[in-house]
């Protein structure tokens, strides 16, 4: 077995992995059927579509010719470094480590810090940028989830609201 494309062929591996993941943890819930969906549904079915579609792509990655063997490069350490990081804060700051004394900062800082974090990720990082992208995130996300949704969580830090 020879393999064609090196990145499909991984690719193909991880979407099999993580939807047989998926499927393997929804069966501890009642899955339900169409008409009346049980909270395993979704994920059962998630899990088998993307391993369907990483079987085929794993497939395609054995038989179809690409030029060079679309070779794995290098790991972007930076990259995923931040971006995992910024995920770790938002979190930390959405709701606090009460554990550690850290209480929840809100919404609006979750996200602010979010995007400053993940967005030093790129290169010719830009401050300007990315804050007018912060405050188009941070509007948006209070008028969906607070406005529109009326979700009840914090969305300023309790130092400012009392």
């Amino acid at each position: 077995m020879n393999i064609k494309s090196q990145k499909d062929f991984f690719s193909g591996l991880m979407f099999m992995g993580v939807g047989v993941a998926f499927a393997w943890g929804a069966t501890t819930y009642n899955v339900g059927n169409g008409a009346r969906m049980g909270p395993g549904y979704f994920p059962l079915y998630l899990g088998v579509l993307m391993t369907i579609l990483g079987a085929v792509i794993t497939f395609k990655s054995l038989v179809v010719e690409t030029m060079d063997g679309d070779k794995i490069g290098k790991w972007a350490w930076k990259p995923l470094f931040f971006v995992i990081m910024a995920n770790l804060v938002f979190g930390a700051l959405l709701a606090g480590l009460p554990y550690f004394g850290i209480s929840a900062m809100g919404l609006i800082v979750a996200i602010y810090a979010l995007t400053f974090i993940a967005s030093m990720a790129e290169q010719g990082w830009k401050l300007k940028n990315t804050f007018v992208l912060a405050t188009i995130l941070a509007v948006g996300s209070y008028i969906a989830f607070v406005m529109a949704l009326k979700l009840q969580f914090q969305v300023w830090p309790a130092f400012i609201t009392g």
